[in-house]
This record gives structure tokens, C-alpha cells and sequence, in this order.
């Protein structure tokens, strides 16, 4: 099944409308749940993911599915561009963010607003990078998303991409779905009392294109240099391509 066809609450409708239900639902407890799930080391791939980012010296960021705002802010104080933007579909989610963002005295720096990955509200080439953390799996479709991403980048601009993935090996990969097919779950419906959003969750990552797949989907959309460096015994994977001049 593809991973456009996997929807959080399973009913007839767009998966964007039940993606935005979700995580208005979940959106109180999700910054727990993310450092409980990933037992903290989601800190660490964002690191990562940013020295990438440092690298190309972007002045305008753009932070698709931003949700809590976590991506947004390591970008602002480890890159300190002229502006960083985060969108995202849920305003649950963006909620969280702004406090956050203000009580570190961001506001001036990173502004949030709602919007649709799918059409997204920005002129052709009005960033010099665009960045997604575990959100790609969420689009309705994966290809417009990266279209649209590809548009709004100026030429030589960076996309970077963080999303979670399955470990290749055998018993790792017993542990992880153990982890995430039982554990997780449970842990969801008991810390945030939506345990849909949490069984989504494992099914959305062992549906997403991962590695030469979802690199395949990005020459698609028109990006070049396409890379994938793989993490923490596989379980994540962060994608960087490159839009031509």
C-alpha cells in the first residue's frame, strides 16, 4: 500500500483533513511522546540535519510540517538566517509552536503560519532551503509535495529531509516492530488518548518510499545531487538534493 493511501483514522475523506485531526489531537502531548518514542535521540538527527543545512549558508529557510516548531528553532540559533517560516496544517500544533518560539525570544526571527504543503504560498524561488522533519510521510501526495518544494527553492538551493525508516537488519528489525507495532502505541493512547494516531505512526513509516525510492521521487520533482545518509541502525534517514541553477 502506498503511503498516500494510509490514513490516520482510516475513513472515506482526504488524508489531509484526518492528518490535521490528528495532530490537533495530539498536539498537547507530542513533544513528550517524540523525545519517549525516539528515547531522545531525535535531538540528535536534527543536529545532524542542520550541519547539513549550515553548509550551504541559507539566508530565507522555509520549514514545511513544522508542528511544534523544534526544526525551526535549532535552524534559527545554529544558522541564524534572515528568516526562517514554518508551516504546517494543524493549528493545534502551530499553537505550541508560537509559545515556544516566544519564550525564547524568537518571534522576530521565525514566524509560523497554516497552510498546505500541496500549494504552498510562496513565490518561485523564495527560500535557499527548505527543510522537512518526519513529515513527508504525512503529504496526500509525495510527489506535489516535492514539487511544490522544489518551486519555492531559489536556484542551488537545498532540500533537506529527515524521516523516520526501517532498519535493514534482521533482528533489529524484530526489536523495531516490536517497539513500534506494541510499545509505542500503548504508550500513545495512554499519554495523549489517541491511540489511532500512535498505530499510524509504524504503518505511515514501513509505507514510505525510503532510500533509493524516495530519492527516485525527488529526481522526479526535478531536484539533482539527491543523497540519503541513513542513522541510528537504520531506524531514520535524512535526504539531501540539491535544485539546479
Amino acid at each position: 500500500m502506498k503511503v498516500e493511501d494510509i490514513k490516520p483514522y482510516g475513513k472515506e475523506g482526504a488524508k489531509a483533513q484526518q492528518v490535521e485531526e490528528m495532530f490537533d489531537s495530539i498536539a498537547p502531548a507530542y513533544d513528550f511522546m517524540n523525545r519517549a518514542m525516539t528515547l531522545g535521540i531525535d535531538r540528535w538527527w536534527r543536529r545532524v540535519a542542520v550541519k547539513m543545512v549550515k553548509r550551504h549558508k541559507p539566508r530565507r529557510i522555509l520549514d514545511v510540517a513544522t508542528g511544534t516548531g523544534d526544526f525551526a528553532i535549532d535552524l534559527q540559533r545554529n544558522i541564524k538566517p534572515e528568516r526562517v517560516v514554518g508551516i504546517d496544517l494543524s493549528q493545534g500544533m502551530l499553537e505550541v509552536a508560537r509559545k515556544k518560539i516566544a519564550s525564547r525570544g524568537l518571534d522576530k526571527h521565525i514566524t509560523v503560519e497554516q497552510a498546505d504543503c500541496l500549494a504552498l504560498p510562496f513565490r518561485d524561488g523564495e527560500f535557499d532551503a527548505v527543510t522537512v522533519a518526519f513529515g513527508v510521510r504525512n503529504f496526500e501526495h509525495l510527489l506535489q509535495g516535492y514539487e511544490q518544494m522544489h518551486r519555492v527553492l531559489s536556484p542551488g538551493g537545498m532540500l533537506c529531509v529527515i524521516e523516520l525508516s526501517t532498519p535493514r537488519n534482521r533482528v533489529i528489525r524484530w526489536l523495531y516492530d516490536l517497539y513500534t507495532l506494541h510499545i509505542i502505541p500503548w504508550m500513545g493512547a495512554l499519554k495523549s488518548h489517541d491511540s489511532s494516531a500512535y498505530r499510524y505512526l509504524p504503518q505511515s513509516i514501513a509505507a514510505v518510499p525510503q532510500g533509493e525510492d524516495m530519492l527516485a521521487i525527488m529526481r522526479k520533482a526535478g531536484f539533482d545531487n539527491c543523497k540519503v545518509k541513513r542513522l541510528t541502525l537504520g531506524t531514520c534517514s535524512i535526504y539531501k538534493a540539491i535544485k539546479c541553477e
